[in-house]
């Protein structure tokens, strides 16, 4: 495992449990990211010893962006540091999303924190055709949005939902989102929202792609914490994933 320690510039609380960390790292190669990828993240001297999974939200010359939510003991730790902390980073990790197919209308739908690595992809995607690309962003919170700001430097339509009605659509994402609008589409969010996305691909035949939410542990396949089923068998989410072909995988 090839941690390497980087340096906390800050780590604020963008609405309550979430938040955004930018890590100063010495970065090889940084045009060969990929939105989607993700990395390792622990506290040089903090427990638990699993470090956590995050993924990638935004990179800048040497500066790595993280949006996380405080869930449990590990993501816990890391709301707790400080700027000028030592943080160990390993990474990128994974695939990350195929934009070499963008094309015509790009649809992006995203629930919760699976927004956080949708402004790299937007960057990305405008980036790589910026004048014949139409990018539209549906994304679902329970109250309180994030990151949507940010974002909107790249894409051409935003449409919110709320659980509450406090911003946008009271309701689900999926609500609204017609997927028939789209030639291609990228997904990323909790379990049912994209379940329901990757129904709405098959039937459809809109090539999709999902960032699948599983828990990972070691973060090289080795474990299997993180299997998720597809039509040619149990796949690791970290190592060939996390991100599949919608018309690949099996929802339950």
């Amino acid at each position: 495992m090839n941690y390497i320690s980087g340096k906390i510039l800050s780590n604020d609380e963008l609405i309550s449990d979430i938040y955004k960390m930018i890590v100063e790292v010495p970065i090889e190669n940084a045009n060969k990211i990929k939105a989607g990828q993700f990395y390792m993240l622990r506290g040089e001297y903090i427990e638990p010893l699993l470090p956590r999974p995050i993924s990638l939200c935004e990179v800048k010359e040497n500066k790595l962006t993280f949006i996380y939510a405080k869930v449990g003991k590990g993501t816990k730790e890391l709301s707790r540091m400080k700027q000028n902390d030592s943080i160990m980073v390993w990474g990128p990790l994974g695939n990350g999303f195929n934009i070499s197919e963008a094309k015509g209308r790009i649809g992006i739908i995203a629930g919760g924190i699976g927004i956080a690595p949708m402004l790299q992809l937007a960057k990305d995607l405008r980036e790589k055709n910026s004048n014949d690309l139409e990018i539209d962003l549906h994304v679902g919170f329970r109250e309180d949005y994030y990151l949507v700001n940010e974002i909107k430097e790249y894409i051409d339509n935003v449409y919110i939902s709320t659980d509450t009605g406090k911003h946008g659509h009271k309701g689900f994402v999926t609500d609204n989102f017609k997927i028939n609008n789209y030639d291609l589409v990228y997904c990323c969010g909790p379990e049912v929202m994209m379940n329901k996305v990757i129904s709405m691909a098959k039937e459809s035949k809109v090539k999709t792609y999902v960032s699948t939410e599983k828990h990972m542990a070691c973060g090289v396949g080795a474990c299997l914490v993180c299997t998720c089923k597809t039509k040619d068998g149990n796949k690791r989410s970290c190592k060939d994933g996390p991100v599949f072909l919608a018309e690949d995988l099996f929802t339950e």
